[in-house]
């Protein structure tokens, strides 16, 4: 049954994929394998409800979530870190594409005949699935694990390679003309062209322009411009013949030392959830399972092989690279699926007649249904290498390349109050993170050399983002009521464990702070008036440990004792401070 109206296949979409996620996370599976047995629910092949014939155009499109998803990939890592995984990226990225290829392309041989096609066959099956693999790992927070940055070093060396298997496709058509279409030295002079560019906008004309919205505290036009440049970037790559989701990456990386790039983390996060949910969908909406019936024993055979290849190879690999078991084990299973970039390839392979519909089928479903293992057999990587914990002791998790992982205080605004607490925090040797929504301050809080970034404290992706779930403490300053209680409820709502201490302007403030779920809040007129007293009765000769006595009699009764003084309306002036 074909559903023509749009409000009925969303809505229609969304019951399926509520349903899904919350019986998979029950079962403990995650929620990418429960959209994807949504696809496959309300997908065309589907006896239910089907939302739209066009898989393959929804599938592009949401093909936008693995762009968003390799931006954020990159604006958490500095250049000089990208760097530093070097050996992995080129080194065992590129090998394990070469040699799963080549053991893939010689068992296709004896269903293809000709050798070109069977290798182009088994290159495209060689890449796994960056939006699969990157997704489990952000929802078990094993990102920057370091199996995490293994198969992340990997995938990135895979979606280089688009590039070059992109480029001789042609090549192996027997009806397409040959000349221009091989891959010349002038397209890497453009992909490198577009690097460059990518980088020079990233690093110095977008934060100029951010910070413009920024000043005007213009948060549409901040979202729009930070769309904007992740668009143009992918647009770019795309242009220049590589990867959408590799130009995403570049201009992420460029931003990494931006000193906005925890709101623009913040910004995106939801949009990126959004569009991975449905690629996920659209990717089982594509699974055709009568035609893969009708030869299903040929169709599991060529499945188990693949991924039995892949896991193999990928393996031995890492071991040579001087990687323990563990390391090698969990990292070639959650690799052995097909990636989302085979169905490009494999999609120019059938529109230039270099492999049939009968093959294009099969390769599509063969990676549809991998990417429908790969949440089972990353629980399968869990429960081998549970034993393995000793001889990995020290190969646990690393810092972020900005540290917000190793924060144990996170700071809301950087006005006079905060950077009072900042320092005092340097000088203690407590590690933190602060944030401020005015760029000013946050410039003279990077010029003081401390750790400042722009963005609202009270924002929740703003705080996944600085992984407000390591931190100890959190410090509001913040000068504004209204946004503090905001920025408590968010925080005690998202990370209930975590303390809060709360600046607050009077007792009336510190009642509202309170009941926002603040731990501590301290009213900063009434700690003034307390000082001013204090000093009032040394200045007398009243004992000290008495002048000290009543200043905790008076804190620890909630400041009971200056409350119903005030409310009696005893000791006003005219002249009060408001």
């Amino acid at each position: 049954m074909y559903l023509d109206s749009f409000i009925t296949s969303a809505l229609v979409i969304l019951i399926a994929t509520s349903i899904a996620i919350a019986v998979f996370k029950y079962l403990h599976l995650g929620s990418v394998l429960g959209l994807l047995v949504a696809g496959i629910i309300v997908g065309p092949y589907s006896p239910g409800p089907t939302v739209t014939q066009h898989v393959e155009d929804v599938r592009n499109f949401t093909e936008l979530g693995v762009v968003l998803l390799l931006f954020l990939i990159g604006i958490e890592m500095k250049p000089s870190r990208l760097w530093s995984m070097r050996r992995d990226v080129f080194g065992l990225g590129s090998l394990q594409i070469i040699l799963s290829g080549l053991a893939i392309g010689f068992y296709f041989l004896a269903y293809q005949p000709r050798w070109s096609v069977a290798f182009l066959i088994g290159m495209t099956f060689a890449l796994s699935s960056t939006a699969f693999v990157l997704q489990l790992l952000q929802e078990r927070g094993e990102i920057a694990s370091k199996h995490g940055t293994t198969a992340f070093s990997v995938l990135l060396m895979q979606d280089m390679a688009i590039v070059p298997l992109l480029a001789i496709v042609p090549l192996m058509s027997l009806s397409a003309p040959l000349s221009g279409t091989g891959m010349r030295w002038g397209q890497v002079g453009i992909i490198l062209g577009t690097i460059i560019l990518l980088s020079v906008l990233g690093r110095y004309i977008m934060p100029a322009a951010l910070n413009l919205f920024a000043k005007q505290r213009n948060k549409e036009g901040f979202l729009l411009v930070v769309f904007l440049v992740v668009i143009f970037a992918a647009w770019a790559m795309h242009l220049a013949g590589a990867s959408m989701a590799l130009g995403a990456f570049i201009m992420g990386v460029s931003l990494s030392s931006c000193r906005f790039r925890h709101q623009i983390q913040a910004s995106i996060e939801p949009f990126k959830g959004i569009f991975m949910g449905l690629f996920f969908v659209a990717v089982g909406m594509s699974i055709d399972f009568r035609s893969l019936a009708n030869e299903l024993s040929l169709f599991v055979q060529h499945t188990v092989v693949i991924i039995g290849l892949k896991i193999i190879v990928l393996f031995i690999l890492i071991m040579v690279f001087g990687y323990s078991r563990k390391i090698a084990t969990r990292v070639s299973l959650l690799l052995a699926q097909g990636g989302e970039f085979g169905f490009v390839l494999f999609g120019s392979a059938k529109a230039l007649n270099v492999i049939d519909d009968a093959t294009f089928i099969f390769a599509i479903g063969i990676i549809s249904v991998s990417m429908l293992l790969t949440p089972i057999m990353m629980h399968l990587a869990n429960w081998l290498t549970r034993n393995m914990a000793e001889e990995d002791a020290g190969e646990g998790y690393h810092d972020s390349v900005h540290n917000t992982t190793s924060a144990k205080v996170i700071i809301g605004g950087y006005g006079r109050v905060g950077h009072a607490v900042a320092v005092l925090l340097q000088s203690s040797g407590v590690p933190f993170i602060a944030f401020d929504t005015d760029p000013k301050l946050v410039k003279q809080g990077q010029e003081d050399g401390f750790p400042v970034y722009y963005g609202d404290v009270g924002d929740i992706d703003l705080l996944n983002s600085a992984h407000a779930e390591h931190a100890l403490m959190v410090i509001l300053t913040i000068d504004h009521g209204p946004t503090a209680e905001r920025a408590v409820s968010h925080i005690r709502n998202q990370y209930p464990s975590i303390p809060v201490i709360a600046r607050a302007r009077d007792l009336v403030a510190v009642s509202k702070l309170m009941e926002a779920g603040a731990t501590h809040a301290y009213p900063e007129a009434v700690e003034s008036s307390l000082r001013l007293g204090a000093l009032a009765l040394e200045i007398l000769n009243i004992p000290q440990d008495n002048v000290d006595l009543l200043m905790r009699g008076v804190r620890s009764d909630g400041y009971k004792l200056i409350e119903d003084g005030h409310e009696e309306g005893e000791g006003h002036d005219i002249s009060s401070d408001k």
